[in-house]
């Protein structure tokens, strides 16, 4: 009898003990499901603001033109402006045409402080050198730091949101195999997103607000 007492205890201990792990188990799958919903929650305010940059921008650009493309890829918002419409062939010289359509572009930057502005310049693989470019790579340069320069000086948008980069002709649209493709592959995108140290402290206030409560 005494035994059976006592192996009655230490089965209530262990049960009692199993009790108290599963409900820690639980508050901790609790938790986790709340911080991935507080994260889900940040992550959707990104998207609702991606949303209406996009939605400003067609408005302001004109999603009409088919040597414009708007649209949103990895959660940024891409401009993608044909060759024709920025420089003539084999210059980085920003003609008074594109200047019409980044000043539409640059209101919507500048209507967005808190968002950084990349201007990748891509070519075709066609070589280049004269007197002043050494190749593709340094044409793709000069032209990204032309648009930055108009936005800039001509357009009043905030340096401290410009990034220049020149891709030369190693990320193409098309094969570089007929003039049709290479004028493809002749683009500039104009991609405006978030500061990245920004959503983090975003999420981060979120996680504290949690921790909070």
């Amino acid at each position: 009898n005494s035994e059976l007492i006592s192996s009655s205890k230490e089965l209530t201990v262990l049960t009692a003990k199993n009790s108290e792990n599963l409900e820690k188990s639980l508050e901790s799958l609790k938790e986790k499901d709340l911080k991935i919903n507080r994260l889900q929650d940040a992550l959707t305010r990104k998207d609702s603001v991606t949303l209406a940059l996009v939605t400003s921008l067609k408005r302001e650009v004109g999603i009409d033109d088919p040597d414009i493309n708007i649209n949103v890829e990895k959660g940024v918002v891409m401009i993608s402006i044909a060759d024709n419409l920025l420089f003539k062939s084999g210059s980085y010289e920003v003609g008074d045409k594109a200047k019409a359509v980044l000043a539409k572009v640059a209101k919507v930057i500048n209507s967005k402080p808190d968002f950084e502005c990349m201007v990748e310049s891509h070519t075709d693989n066609l070589p280049i050198k004269n007197a002043v470019l050494l190749d593709n790579w340094d044409l793709s340069v000069k032209r990204a730091t032309s648009i930055v320069r108009v936005l800039q000086t001509d357009l009043g948008v905030n340096p401290k949101q410009l990034i220049p980069a020149g891709r030369s002709s190693y990320i193409p649209l098309a094969a570089n195999d007929n003039p049709a493709n290479r004028a493809k592959n002749r683009r500039t995108r104009i991609i405006i997103m978030p500061k990245i140290d920004q959503f983090y402290d975003m999420i981060e206030k979120e996680m504290k607000n949690f921790e909070k409560k």
